[in-house]
């Protein structure tokens, strides 16, 4: 298995100790220690919530450059549907689809129109009634990977459809080769990503051996230069309008936009990550067997909510809401009567062992009751001063060899006290025999 990488990655001439992304993450993946934050790779499922929350921005996400583009003969860009909601003037679809060429791609495929064909392949399979239900979404790829990591009972739950990125990707490349002539590997498939997690899911895919996306690029990044090229075709003139996505794509990237598309009524769409797994803790106790679909959502109000994005969430998601109303349901179906194959994962997505103790089963019973024995000695504050985010973390820690009693200031006050007691109490004894002489 290739290593893990990580889009987020901190920096620890910016971090100064605090334990706010520590109490934040989702997955307990971060320790504060030796007064620097410090990611457990393994546990990380790159939701970007850290970055979300440090106040000294000591954190941040790995993303392609812009320029990388300039290796390619052929340059395809795949605008998410969020990222129409980042700009005021984004009634006119046409003026953002030229700017991203005035910016040096040769063609824009919207992910909006991928989405679409997604859906329909996803009401298909619900009507097919073979899917375990509730069904849970696979497109967003943190919420998949925390499915992975701490809910594995229910991957069983999850839609086996690839998300509408690669998706896209796979019909932009065929679609490219057959305009230009060139050789797939000449052409440049490049993603706007809305998030940390989108753009590890291109290094790390799930579902699928190899990524159809050659470079990921932050809206974060492109944001600026795409805002003048708008202004520049806004100045020179745009053609006609060649939408390639309706509403149906374009509400993708707010919350409920997914799940709204199954044409299901019963539907549950969570976003923010702390939220998506409170659903997911209800999903394990059965307590939402009356629903057919779950979207979910790691970041807040959807895609559009993404940590590399520029505007307010709700801000956007307003916008995006406006843009709908004038666009066609959909433009996008899926031909003949079965789901094609080439939308179906074609590789295994298993669980993920980050938070077993021992690869042995009877040693790991042995941790376990180790940690809670170490737990009860702790006071349960849970106020993450020793640099891990809860009490049982710490007691975690302690048994696989990663800190020690000490890092707890209450233990160690308590040992201190102890010592000064003991000293208090010797100097005591020494006064009282030195008086009886």
């Amino acid at each position: 298995m290739a290593e893990y990488f990580h889009s987020v990655t901190l920096d620890k001439d910016a971090c100064r100790g605090c334990i706010t992304c520590v109490k934040r993450c989702p997955t307990e993946a971060i320790r504060v220690r030796d007064g620097k934050a410090r990611i457990i790779a393994e546990r990380c499922i790159d939701c970007g919530e850290c970055i979300r929350v440090c106040p000294h921005h000591a954190k941040h996400a790995v993303t392609d450059p812009l320029s990388e583009i300039e290796k390619y003969k052929y340059k395809v860009v795949l605008p998410p549907p969020s990222l129409f909601g980042q700009y005021k003037r984004q009634e006119d679809l046409e003026l953002i689809r030229a700017a991203l060429c005035e910016l040096g791609f040769d063609a824009v495929y919207e992910v909006a129109a991928a989405a679409e064909l997604v859906s329909d392949a996803t009401r298909r399979m619900l009507e097919e009634g073979e899917l375990i239900k509730p069904v849970i979404s696979s497109a967003c790829p943190a919420v998949l990977r925390l499915i992975r990591i701490r809910f594995p009972h229910l991957l069983k739950n999850v839609l086996p459809l690839s998300a509408p990125m690669e998706v896209a990707a796979r019909l932009a490349r065929e679609k490219a080769v057959a305009v230009t002539g060139f050789k797939p590997e000449e052409i440049g498939i490049v993603f706007i990503t809305p998030c940390p997690a989108k753009a590890t899911a291109i290094k790390n895919p799930m579902g699928t051996e190899i990524s159809g996306v050659d470079l990921a690029v932050s809206v974060s990044e492109i944001y600026p230069a795409l805002l003048t090229a708008m202004n520049k075709c806004a100045l020179e003139g745009t053609g006609p309008d060649t939408s390639q996505s309706g509403r149906m794509g374009l509400s993708w990237g707010n919350s409920g936009g997914e799940a709204a598309a199954t044409f299901t009524v019963r539907y549950l769409a969570a976003d923010g990550i702390e939220n998506v797994i409170k659903v997911l803790e209800e999903m394990e106790d059965d307590r939402l067997a009356d629903q057919d679909f779950v979207e979910l959502n790691a970041c807040p109000a959807g895609c559009v909510g993404g940590v590399l994005n520029i505007e307010n969430p709700y801000v956007a998601a307003t916008r995006m809401k406006h843009l709908r109303s004038y666009r066609p349901v959909a433009c996008n179906n899926l031909s003949g009567d079965s789901v094609p194959k080439e939308l179906l994962w074609d590789a295994e997505v298993a669980p993920i062992d980050a938070l077993r103790l021992d690869p042995l089963p009877e040693r790991s019973l042995e941790m376990m009751r180790e940690i809670e024995k170490i737990e009860k000695s702790l006071y349960g504050l849970d106020c993450g001063s020793c640099g891990a985010p809860s009490c049982r973390a710490l007691a975690e820690d302690i048994v696989l060899g990663f800190s020690t009693e000490d890092a707890c200031i209450y233990l160690l006050k308590d040992k201190v006290d102890a010592v000064r007691s003991s000293m208090l109490s010797l100097k005591i004894d020494s006064r009282d025999k030195s008086g009886d002489k």
